[in-house]
């Protein structure tokens, strides 16, 4: 038996050895498998930071680029202010929109200028003749042909002017709308930030409460001990302490749900937040309020660029209408037609021809017409939304205006109720020591002082966004307002400049003055609303002191 087992041995432990190789070796498979997995991971995480790199215009200033790329925080709103001007996707995107409107009026002054255009064949023929009855006679080979035609227009009667008209309309109607989504970039960053501060404001107020309450069930049970209280007077100030918790778990939820927003509307993280700067208005009352937001207030301006972009619509249809006088030019390198040569390349021809047309509808049915009577009531529509836009606005700005006031009229007050709130909750503490006030009383008195202390903390935080509302509905909620000294894009300029990246020297000046012959001018059309003439004024605000 032990000689047996002395034979076994040897072949256990090779086989063991075998079991041992095979592990080893499956491990480095496995590690060679996860190493090719993890290369191209990371050549791609390479890319993305590359990426991320260049994900900014080239305009965006320096140090908002270099905190953007590493999240450095920010700690006051001027700072929020630029970070969300420069980097926010949605503005950034407009910016782009706004850019290929303009190159659309570009497109529409080309059609003032000539166009040159060619065309290269080279192919190969076979044909048959009969010469007499039974008798073909074939010819085939390859041909080669080169023409290029010129054309210039001369005169349409208002079309090109008018579809010019409507790109130039189209492209200050992407301005305004440019104009809003800076206004609402600016907006959203400023009520990140101070919402932020705001629910951070309340988590501290929350924690002060927490805490007040715990050394009230300390307090108690102390006295507990010494049968100054009962068992129900504990469980009153236990209730409040478990609710306590409660009310901080939400306000530590809201603080993090406003750092989330902080990062989506302003582009990086935030820092201890400093207090907001204050703000100043450009009027002093809401009658010059309205006027003002009349003149300034982007979607003001995007409803009257629209009505334009629409009359325009109008005056190309019925140029449609209208004849048009064109040159045309052409020149060919043609097989010479005489013979058979056109089996072949050894004869050429050259042909050059200028014409100048005129053409126009002669009859359509109706269907010219049909588009002019669709366009008009386009554009009257756009022209009654104009009067709407200037309702909605209004109703807005007083709105926005009243807030503002109502709230930072109650800010004072609310001061003082968490002053007196503090002082009321502080004596019953100690009278309640000195057996003058029962439990329930110090517990109402906190619960008064954390709601008065939680409305001041709302009230500061909604007076300050009510007057950011007033700002915007005035239409002066941007960086020129908000940030004077700071870098800004001038898209009015850009557009100007790309606008006659089409324009050729001489050329289109002359055909385009021709052309506006017919259409003249353009100027804006003014409401036609009644309710217009009507003025809300402000509401009148009453503390109720005797």
């Amino acid at each position: 038996m032990r000689t047996a087992l002395r034979h076994l041995r040897p072949v256990c432990v090779r086989r063991s050895r075998l079991r041992l190789n095979l592990r080893l070796n499956l491990h480095r498979a496995c590690a060679t498998a996860a190493l090719a997995l993890l290369m191209p991971t990371a050549r791609a995480q390479e890319a993305v930071d590359i990426d991320l790199t260049a994900g900014l215009p080239p305009e965006t200033p320096a140090d908002i680029a270099e905190g953007a790329l590493s999240g450095r925080p920010v700690s006051t709103l001027t700072d929020a202010l630029r970070y969300a001007y420069w980097t926010s996707p949605a503005l950034l995107a407009q910016r782009s929109s706004t850019q290929s409107s303009a190159w659309g009026v570009a497109q529409a002054r080309a059609a003032y200028g000539p166009k040159l255009d060619y065309a290269l064949t080279y192919g190969w023929t076979r044909d048959r003749f009969e010469i007499a009855k039974g008798v073909f006679l074939g010819r085939s080979g390859w041909t080669s042909t080169a023409t290029a035609v010129l054309t210039q227009p001369l005169f349409s009667f208002g079309r090109s002017f008018a579809n010019e008209r409507g790109a130039r309309a189209q492209a200050a109607y992407q301005q305004a709308v440019l104009q809003s989504a800076e206004q609402q970039a600016l907006l959203d960053a400023a009520d990140a930030f101070v919402g932020l501060r705001r629910t951070r404001t309340a988590v501290a107020i929350a924690a002060d409460n927490l805490a007040a309450l715990t050394r009230e069930l300390t307090d108690n049970r102390a006295r507990l001990a010494a049968h100054e209280v009962t068992a129900t007077d504990i469980q009153q100030v236990e209730t409040r302490v478990e609710l306590g918790r409660v009310q901080l778990l939400a306000a530590q939820r809201d603080a993090g749900t406003a750092e989330a927003a902080f990062l989506r509307m302003v582009g990086t993280r935030p820092g201890d937040l400093a207090p907001p700067p204050p703000l100043q208005l450009p009027v002093a009352d809401l009658e010059e309020a309205y006027a003002y937001a009349e003149t300034h207030n982007p979607l003001i301006h995007a409803a009257q660029e629209r009505e334009r972009a629409s009359r325009a619509s109008v005056e190309a249809a019925r140029a449609e209408r209208r004849p048009r006088v064109d040159f045309q030019g052409t020149a060919a390198l043609l097989p010479y037609s005489a013979g058979f040569s056109n089996y072949s390349d050894t004869l050429r021809q050259t042909e050059i021809k200028g014409v100048v047309t005129l053409s126009g509808p002669l009859f359509d049915s109706g269907e010219r017409a049909a588009r002019v009577h669709a366009a008009q009531a386009a554009n009257d529509a756009d022209w009654r939304l104009m009067d709407a836009t200037l309702r909605e606005n209004r109703a807005a700005l007083a709105g926005a205006w009243n807030d503002w006031q109502a709230q930072t009229a109650a800010i004072d007050t609310l001061a003082k109720a968490v002053a007196s709130a503090q002082n009321a909750y502080d004596g019953a503490v100690l009278q309640e020591r000195a057996g003058m006030f029962t439990t329930l009383d110090v517990l109402q008195l906190a619960r008064e002082l954390l709601q008065a202390r939680s409305a001041y903390n709302d009230g500061v935080a909604g007076a300050y966004l009510a007057k950011v509302q007033v700002l915007a509905a005035l239409g002066a909620l941007d960086a020129a307002w908000l940030l004077p000294d700071g870098p800004r894009r001038d898209a009015q300029g850009d557009a100007w400049r790309v606008a006659g990246k089409a324009d050729v020297p001489l050329v289109t000046d002359a055909v385009r003055a021709l052309d506006g012959l017919v259409e003249g001018s353009a100027p804006p059309r003014s409401a036609r609303d009644p309710a217009m003439r009507t003025l809300i004024p402000a509401a009148e605000l009453s503390r109720g002191e005797n």
